[in-house]
């Protein structure tokens, strides 16, 4: 595989991203959703819920009432004015349009990959780029029922801490429990199948050898799962769905049954510890089952 050469220096894609937000949040292309969230604990965890706005819900209807349709590639060609950066010769970083956390990034292939394409070295290297230089949370959902909304690839990041108080994210209480030795694990309070590994050393700001040991790692902890390469239409693609999330700390890969507990969507984020529901009804489904047995049954089946 050809080595993607990177235009974006390490740590360079924050100014930018303040940038572009301001620019969008002006001209009308970036719509937040606004949100109410709550905390519920859950086996040590404090889950961060979020909860769609009574008056956000209403315009949502308005905008589905209407809008245009949507297109069928929003990434090919990408909205203007949602434009970051070119991250590299194979990526360019996008805002997210409906965007529920603050500077959520997308970092999209250039031309059309299947999103269930394996992760290479040219997709990690762009999502270290971007990650660079400030604590982030980079992660992957592969396939539609691991809750990606595109069949375009795109890797996604957020920047860190993803709620209140000293967690970067409200999943790092249950991680912090597990040694820190070479190799994948599974984490006692985690009740459902999945890889976890500390990366230590910690990964580092050269994005392109940062990403040749990720590329390698990612491999293992699919294995790890149950959940191998193909071959289909001429690509190598995941036998199965799954998640991937990723801080300079830590890695940890989910494998996925469904997209839905209940009606509620559950993509990576959640096994980071941050659930996103539509309304009440849906709030007190995770607060009936607990937000541990809504990861386990999306996870498991």
């Amino acid at each position: 595989m050809t080595r993607s050469k990177l235009l974006l220096a390490p740590g360079a894609v924050w100014p930018l991203l303040e940038r572009a937000t301001r620019h969008a949040l002006a001209c009308g292309a970036m719509q937040p959703i606004e949100t109410e969230h709550e905390v519920v604990e859950d086996a040590g965890v404090r889950f961060l819920v979020r909860r769609v706005s009574s008056l956000a819900r209403k315009e949502l209807e308005r905008r589905r009432a209407e809008g245009l349709p949507s297109p069928a590639n929003p990434f090919l060609p990408h909205e203007p004015d949602l434009f970051v950066a070119d991250v590299s010769e194979t990526h360019v970083a996008l805002l997210n349009k409906f965007n529920v956390i603050d500077r959520h990034l997308l970092v999209v292939t250039r031309r059309f990959v299947h999103q269930e394409t394996l992760l290479d070295r040219n997709d990690l290297a762009a999502l270290l780029a971007c990650m660079a230089g400030r604590e982030a949370l980079g992660f992957y959902n592969g396939g539609v029922t691991a809750g990606a909304s595109q069949p375009h690839k795109h890797l996604q990041m957020v920047p860190l801490p993803l709620g209140e108080g000293a967690a970067l994210t409200p999943i790092e209480p249950a991680l912090d429990a597990v040694p820190h030795r070479p190799g994948f694990c599974a984490v006692p309070a985690l009740p459902f199948r999945h890889a976890f590994a500390w990366l230590e050393p910690a990964l580092p700001d050269d994005p392109l050898a940062a990403a040749v040991r990720l590329e390698t790692l990612c491999l293992a902890a699919l294995e790890y799962i149950g959940v191998t390469p193909v071959e289909r239409e001429g690509e190598r693609r995941q036998s199965a769905p799954y998640n991937l999330l990723l801080t300079r700390r830590w890695l940890l890969a989910v494998p996925r049954a469904r997209e839905h507990f209940d009606s509620i969507s559950v993509n990576a984020l959640g096994f980071a510890g941050s659930l996103f529901v539509r309304d009440e009804a849906q709030l007190a489904a995770v607060k009936r089952a607990g937000p541990m047995a809504v990861l386990r049954a999306v996870a498991e089946g």
